[in-house]
């Protein structure tokens, strides 16, 4: 089996049901021993400012294949099974889910490592764009040195943040 066809992403403006999206990565894959996920949620601050709302938007098309990118650099990195990423889009309010991705593996220690990598990756390569809503007004929300940082650990150079 191919990244391809053992990965599944979505780009979506409706919730996820956490549940029912991890009993369908491992469903039927008797090989799995491991399955590690990690579901980002809508904060009510940053930078020191309550936060009302984020809108995330991104290029169809587009972010599907960054997205698949990153899905097959972990695949060929890592001995896992499948993926799961979805990233919603649209107006958001605090509490809300944003993004999963979740990796099955024969061992933790290998779905552990693909998720947080697919998480660094996702986190400063995936073409989204974020608009938070404060009390001071609306603002774009500027990538960061210390996501730069996390993604670097991987060996892989990203130069989104300023300094």
């Amino acid at each position: 089996m191919n990244a391809s066809s053992a990965s599944s992403i979505s780009i979506q403006t409706a919730d996820f049901d956490l549940g029912a999206e991890l009993a369908a990565l491992r469903a039927q894959d008797r090989r799995v021993g491991a399955l590690c996920s990690f579901v980002g949620l809508v904060r009510d601050h940053n930078d020191g400012d309550a936060v009302a709302s984020l809108e995330l938007e991104h290029y169809p098309g587009m972010t599907e294949k960054a997205i698949q990118t990153m899905v097959d650099e972990a695949f060929a990195r890592f001995p896992i099974y499948a993926v799961r990423v979805i990233h919603r889009v649209g107006l958001l309010q605090p509490c809300a889910q944003i993004v999963l991705v979740a990796v099955t593996a024969a061992h933790r220690g290998a779905s552990f490592q693909a998720c947080e990598f697919l998480m660094d990756y996702l986190k400063t390569q995936a073409p989204f764009w974020k608009k938070e809503q404060t009390p001071q007004g609306a603002r774009w929300v500027d990538a960061r040195v210390s996501d730069d940082a996390a993604l670097a650990r991987w060996g892989i150079a990203a130069r989104n943040a300023a300094e």
